[in-house]
């Protein structure tokens, strides 16, 4: 894991990610909203493409990937019965920019075309308190970890082996 790799604070509230990702833009969309597709990386579940419109995320980490990891125990109840959030797409413009809610914070998806493939550009904003911060922040970084290997067409590694000491790592890096 390289340093870019990680997700860096661009306000006090706000986490940005970026990874490249082979193209073409439209397949790295797919993987945005289509629920198949982001039950592969995230969680699976409807999506209507319009200002307004309703979004269901179904979690079920432990089927990110064909490989079987025991979760922490703080998550063991979490990764058992999986959790469910309804959210709102704020603005949508095919197939370059995608902003939901999240609980009471909001996510932003970029996507940007370079030669090379395209860069998702992940700004989650408002987060609430520090901690909040921290926990969301292990928990972006391996999601797209999930997804750089999905988009690469390669199995990924257990969700809870990626997520290993990741929250250690952003509880160091994110100021007190």
């Amino acid at each position: 894991m390289t340093d870019t790799d990680y997700g860096r604070m661009t306000a006090p509230a706000e986490v940005r990610f970026e990874r490249l990702l082979p193209g073409p833009i439209g397949t790295v969309w797919e993987f945005l909203v289509d629920s198949d597709k982001r039950g592969q990386w995230l969680a699976s579940g409807p999506m209507e493409q319009k200002e307004g419109g309703a979004v269901e995320l179904r979690f079920q980490h432990r089927d990110l990937s064909p490989h079987k990891v025991a979760p922490p125990e703080r998550f063991k109840e979490m990764d058992e019965k999986g959790h469910v959030s309804r959210e709102r797409v704020l603005r949508v413009e095919p197939p370059r920019l995608l902003v939901m809610s999240w609980g009471p914070s909001e996510v932003t998806f970029e996507l940007v075309p370079e030669s090379k493939g395209v860069r998702l550009i992940l700004t989650h904003r408002k987060l609430s308190s520090r901690a909040e911060m921290v926990q969301t922040s292990g928990g972006w970084h391996t999601h797209l970890a999930i997804l750089v290997e999905r988009a690469n067409g390669r199995v990924p590694k257990a969700f809870w082996t990626v997520f290993g000491t990741i929250e250690q790592d952003y509880e160091a890096r994110i100021p007190k």
